[in-house]
């Protein structure tokens, strides 16, 4: 197996150019950690490449060997890299023991919008922190969501900090990005789906709503929660009932609740 020890080296640079590139031009995806790793190749994602520190490979760490093993049965390329090179590819404080790069190819908005038959998509919409982004992509695949559209200036779902948080999820459900245009509701509405917009207070209860319907459901970002203008954009507003004094929920909390509200109304219909 090949030793990477420069951090100039030409295979460095494509793992460090995978978290600077804009995310409308991405081609891949930078895969942070052996765990994630692992979760994508069992989803079926198009892992590429590895590297593997090489301390850990000298060493016999069973893990890396394990995903050493899977990945040359697999065909990916795996190369192992110095303590230099894993602090330059991995992003994180103390660099991973295994990052790889898998081709992007996010599926398109009306791709996703069609699977509301099979479950809510959820929306996050202005959530700024990508990893409740991530954590709302795993509890709408741990609630059976039909999908993730995310729009209006939301972290990228497809970053690296993302990716972590949703531990596989992203490869296991349908996640489309919208970018900033504002017509995501409009969109939603002529493809069938029932359009609800999440606030603290003041809407409807989310168990006097019937969610078996096809759904795309807003979830706002950390304070503010979805803006009045979309809002009004919606066809109905949702609030999950809270005891007193308690002002909001976590984005990826209200995502979870309202998710696996939907999922039992289904279930029991």
């Amino acid at each position: 197996m090949e030793t990477v020890t420069s951090r100039r080296n030409a295979l460095v640079a494509r793992f460090r150019s995978a978290t600077s590139t804009n995310r409308r031009s991405r081609k891949h995806l930078l895969l942070d950690g052996r765990r994630l790793i692992a979760d994508a190749m069992r989803a079926g994602a198009a892992v590429e490449t590895m590297i593997v520190a090489a301390e850990a490979k000298r060493r016999g760490d069973p893990a890396v060997a394990v995903l050493i093993a899977h990945c040359i049965d697999e065909g990916i390329q795996v190369v192992a890299g110095s303590e230099r090179v894993m602090a330059a590819v991995s992003p994180l404080r103390s660099a991973s023991t295994a990052v790889a790069l898998a081709a992007h190819h996010p599926p398109p908005v009306d791709e996703v919008l069609a699977r509301s038959t099979r479950g809510c998509l959820v929306a996050p919409i202005g959530v700024q922190d990508p990893g409740n982004v991530g954590a709302i992509v795993r509890a709408a695949d741990a609630a059976g969501a039909g999908g993730i559209i995310v729009a209006e200036a939301t972290a990228d779902p497809f970053g690296w900090k993302a990716l972590r948080g949703a531990m596989g999820s992203t490869f296991r459900l349908p996640v489309a990005d919208a970018g900033d245009r504002g017509d995501l509701p409009e969109r939603a509405r002529q493809a069938g789906c029932t359009i609800l917009a999440t606030a603290p207070r003041g809407g409807r209860s989310m168990y006097d709503l019937d969610l078996t319907r096809r759904l795309l459901i807003l979830i706002g970002g950390e304070g503010d929660g979805v803006e009045r203008p979309v809002v009004e954009s919606a066809d109905e507003v949702v609030s999950i009932p809270m005891a007193a004094g308690v002002e909001s929920l976590n984005a990826a909390v209200a995502a979870a609740v309202i998710a696996y509200e939907a999922r039992r109304q289904r279930t029991a219909a």
